[in-house]
């Protein structure tokens, strides 16, 4: 187990044979999945929606994906291809081509729940809490006050170059998501992109390595994103799952699409009508996986309340909210159920 202090990573624990105990799932919230499988049209998938397609068209889509799934893939979404491919290439080579002591140089802070750079216990409520079978590293990139490239690795020359330009795309798309989806409820096309505030947007960069006991693990729990919205990556491993009618969906990876998760604030900004989605990963026995999850959020003193009457939800301060979560946990989505009147 990595206590707090300490510099083990997961990775560092593969061919060892039994997972650990504290990365062991209580018999509830393990999958039942045969680990490695696809979708493959035997159950529902969450939608593709092409952004090209008639205004019209894609808001009665989108209305239908945030209210029935609170997630969706897009396409043609205007971020290049290329630079998908590049950021995940890099991505992986940090934590396949540098050595351990390489990464340790980027080590994000141990005491802290959330801090910038290579880690293994993000969001972690105590030491009682099983762990998740995951490294990461996380950036720091918007606000710009709060993007500080020389905390990013530059084992390759053009990383840092990299990951500037993916966090600038990033934010252009979710705030054009924020648009259509404030119009696909009827709302003016600023709406939700106002009550969120200023962009504070991290890229997590996760690394799920392989597990030899993968029906024991997960290699993130299941949870809601407390911000705004999320933009999501992933290889061509597969895992991701998220909660659609009580029951587990696996999202196939497309290479050229991004896949969009609803966040808390969001459900609480459409007063219910769009849901934040849960989801989770799973982990591989033969297969490292990766994704790169980019968090768009409100800042810590912004207050979030629902645009559509009469409120389902009180109004929030953000950096409240996101110290309930640090404080309780992910689990699911209690935190935001609290947020609801009675």
């Amino acid at each position: 187990m990595e206590a707090v202090g300490t510099q083990i990573r997961v990775q560092s624990l593969v061919g060892e044979g039994a997972v650990p105990p504290q990365y062991v799932q209580p018999l509830e919230t393990r999958t039942q999945r045969a680990v490695g499988c696809r979708n493959d049209n035997d159950e529902p998938s969450p939608p593709v929606i092409d952004l090209r397609e008639d205004g019209n068209s894609v808001h009665e889509q989108l209305g239908r994906a945030c209210s029935e799934w609170g997630a969706f893939h897009v396409i043609n979404h205007g971020v290049p291809v290329e630079l998908l491919g590049e950021m995940r290439r890099l991505s992986r080579s940090f934590f396949e081509d540098c050595t351990m002591d390489q990464k340790l140089s980027y080590a994000c802070d141990p005491t802290s729940p959330a801090s910038e750079g290579y880690g293994s216990r993000m969001l972690v409520a105590s030491n009682d809490t099983v762990l998740d079978w995951r490294d990461y590293f996380d950036h720091h990139t918007l606000p710009l006050s709060r993007r500080d490239p020389s905390k990013w690795p530059h084992f390759s020359p053009n990383y840092r170059k990299v990951v500037a330009d993916y966090s600038d795309q990033m934010n252009a798309l979710a705030e054009n998501l924020l648009c259509l989806i404030s119009e696909s409820i009827g709302l003016p096309s600023s709406c939700i992109k106002e009550a969120i505030g200023e962009f504070y947007q991290n890229i997590t960069v996760s690394y799920y390595p392989p597990c030899l006991q993968p029906e024991l693990t997960l290699g993130l729990q299941s949870h809601s994103d407390m911000g705004g919205v999320t933009l999501l990556i992933q290889d061509d491993v597969g895992g991701l799952e998220v909660l659609k009618d009580g029951k587990w969906v696996l999202v196939n990876p497309l290479s050229d699409a991004i896949f969009v998760i609803l966040a808390d604030q969001t459900e609480v900004i459409t007063n219910g009508q769009y849901k934040s989605s849960v989801h989770r990963a799973i982990t591989n026995a033969k297969k490292a996986r990766l994704s790169v999850a980019t968090f768009h959020d409100p800042g810590k003193t912004k207050t979030v309340s629902p645009a559509l009457k009469p409120p389902r939800y009180r109004p929030v301060m953000y950096g409240d909210y996101v110290s309930s979560w640090y404080t309780k946990g992910p689990e699911g989505k209690r935190n935001i159920d609290a947020l609801l009147l009675q």
